[in-house]
């Protein structure tokens, strides 16, 4: 399967095909000619996978070295980034040299982020590893870092040369790395696919992600490609996908980066927009129990305890979205529809309360 981010000024496929991972070499060679490359990956994905694609990609002609960091949310920050710089520099890498990230939307992030700063910007592929960077991040071109204030504060939009999803890879990921990526999943067939949501209806819960991957992850790669190419620079509808995020991303940061899983976060953050904007009248009765159903079958929370709102608010006044006094949210007014809700600052405190 292939999707095309048809971007006027950067446009790019995602190739989706189980067993890809062996021939990314080859692939990559039909989007670069041969010239350095530095895989930058992570402790635990290298540990898989580094070997394998770095062998594929010497027997299509490029020079290879790899960067490993140590794995988890809480490595995706400034210090590793010059940790990276230092590694290139080292190897030698030059504005016609590339960079590879190779695992989940940690390294998706950071190493889009190396490649979009180091000498004002080299290219770069992602190949995507977990199932939250295969349906999400890995595509769009957001990068960034956390920092203690809020998550990907520190960023750029910078898009890849193309986007390598494997399915197969994905029965190496632990359970609760797999479901997490169901959140992600769920809020697109919530904002815009009903055709999704209803193949999530027919499913039993985390035993059939798998059987379901290819599909799962084209119809999601569909959706986001469609918000990014209408508005690549998250000024309009692309905002849609942050249904859940606001909330999500401030429980991230307040828990500890890394404690809770950004799928999670952002299953915790739609339950509970949703259930203050149905009392508001601003979703529809009902939703909000179908939204928690779902996040249950699959196994995602619904809740984080212990749950401090004046924490979170704090955390809520760093977000990306804001914008003087207010702050755009997500809101799903009917199944399959998103829309834009600025609410004041001030009131977003309701949307914090249990």
């Amino acid at each position: 399967m292939k999707v095309s981010v048809n971007l006027p000024q950067h446009p790019y496929d995602i190739l989706i095909e189980k067993g890809s991972i062996s021939a990314s070499g080859a692939w990559a060679s039909n989007l670069w000619t041969p010239q350095k490359v530095v895989i930058i990956t992570d402790s635990h994905v290298g540990d898989l996978y580094a070997d394998q694609v770095k062998e594929s990609f010497e027997a299509s002609g490029f020079e290879v070295a790899v960067f490993t960091f140590q794995e988890g949310e809480a490595q995706k920050n400034l210090v590793t980034v010059n940790q990276a710089y230092e590694f290139l520099v080292k190897v030698g890498l030059t504005r016609s040299d590339g960079i590879v990230a190779l695992g989940g939307g940690v390294v998706g992030d950071l190493a889009g982020f190396v490649a979009s700063t180091y000498m004002r910007g080299i290219h770069f592929l992602q190949i995507a590893t977990s199932l939250t960077a295969q349906v999400d991040s890995s595509i769009g071109g957001k990068t960034g870092v956390n920092t203690p204030f809020a998550k990907n504060m520190v960023g750029t939009f910078a898009q890849p040369d193309g986007v390598l999803i494997d399915p197969e890879v994905l029965k190496t990921l632990g359970q609760r790395e797999l479901i997490e990526g169901m959140g992600e999943v769920i809020k697109y067939g919530l904002i815009a696919d009903i055709a999704l949501w209803e193949l999530l209806e027919s499913l039993s819960g985390p035993e059939d992600i798998l059987d379901n991957a290819e599909e799962l992850i084209y119809h999601s790669c569909q959706v986001k490609r469609q918000h990014v190419v209408e508005d690549e620079l998250d000024n309009g509808i692309r905002l849609y996908l942050n249904f859940g995020h606001t909330i999500g991303h401030a429980i991230e940061q307040t828990a500890g980066y890394g404690k809770v899983m950004h799928g999670e976060a952002v299953a915790i953050g739609m339950v509970q927009i949703a259930r203050v904007a149905e009392k508001k009248g601003l979703m529809p009765a009902g939703i909000t129990e179908k939204i928690i159903a779902m996040c249950a079958k699959f196994g995602l929370p619904i809740d984080h305890e212990p749950w401090d709102p004046e924490a979170l608010y704090n955390a809520l006044v760093h977000d990306k979205k804001a914008r003087g006094s207010q702050i755009k949210t997500v809101i799903v007014p009917e199944l399959g529809r998103a829309s834009l809700n600025v609410v004041d600052l001030e009131e977003m405190k309701e949307y914090l309360e249990k």
